[in-house]
């Protein structure tokens, strides 16, 4: 007889295969009516609050891409999931007193913002002397801050062509290229489509400048049409795939 353990398990994986199914029709669709390629787009799951057991069992799916927003929760989870062939995403806004531990188990940093955190990985990188690492520019599409309002992190779009240079400059990194989240409030509050087709026309001018930063990290659940729509190459799905959980404290 089954044990309830190894039923779960077994529930647990039936779910998220429906689910991640669905989510490939939905990229995939995407995609033909933009007249994309599906394989220009990749698909990184968001297993943020999730256990490692959910991250094996994708890993059993067929999931190559994972990311965590959270040092705490992501190292521990990413050690006991070492064995697994993954790509290590950090998509979380970074303070410098963390990059040592979550260089320990990324392979990319989607959310470096600022001269200060490009200074703090590439020193971190060389004293490690670790694998070298791919690096995004978080871009913040919101506009000007307002006191006490929500903000996601990012780059300032005038900012993100000099920070473009230090970071391609920056020994032990690499820049890919960029990102951003669909903004809460400002111009695009309510927009992801403008807001991504405006990504993309920083993408561009990134491009430009660095032939080789061709990833426009944009779009999650909610809005990964209008991402792929305007032009994205990787796409950050949590609840779609994984279910909706208790926000962490």
């Amino acid at each position: 007889m089954t044990d309830p353990q190894s039923r779960l398990a077994e529930w647990r994986l039936v779910e998220l295969s429906a689910n991640l199914a669905a989510v490939e029709r939905r990229v995939a669709d995407a995609c033909a009516a933009a007249g994309r390629s599906r394989d220009e787009v990749t698909l990184i799951v968001v297993t943020k609050t999730y256990p490692a057991s959910d991250v094996r069992l994708l890993s059993s799916l067929g999931v190559r891409n994972v990311a965590e927003n959270r040092d705490q929760d992501a190292g521990p989870k990413a050690l006991e999931c070492r064995d697994l062939p993954l790509v290590w995403h950090f998509v979380g806004q970074l303070q410098t007193n963390k990059v040592r531990s979550v260089l320990k188990y990324a392979d990319m940093v989607h959310s470096v913002d600022r001269i200060r955190l490009v200074d703090a990985l590439s020193a971190e990188v060389q004293k490690s002397e670790r694998p070298e690492l791919g690096c995004l520019i978080q871009v913040a599409l919101e506009g000007d801050p307002e006191p006490g309002a929500a903000h996601r992190g990012g780059a300032r779009p005038e900012q993100v062509l000099q920070l473009a240079d230090a970071l391609a400059d920056a020994p032990g990194l690499r820049l890919d290229g960029v990102m951003a989240v669909a903004p809460l409030r400002g111009r695009y509050a309510g927009d992801p489509a403008g807001a991504f087709v405006r990504l993309v026309e920083i993408a561009s001018l990134v491009h430009r400048q660095h032939p080789a930063a061709t990833m426009v990290s944009a779009g999650m659940s909610g809005d990964l049409e209008q991402a792929i729509a305007a032009g994205a190459t990787h796409v950050r799905v949590g609840t779609a795939v994984l279910g909706v959980r208790p926000p962490l404290g």
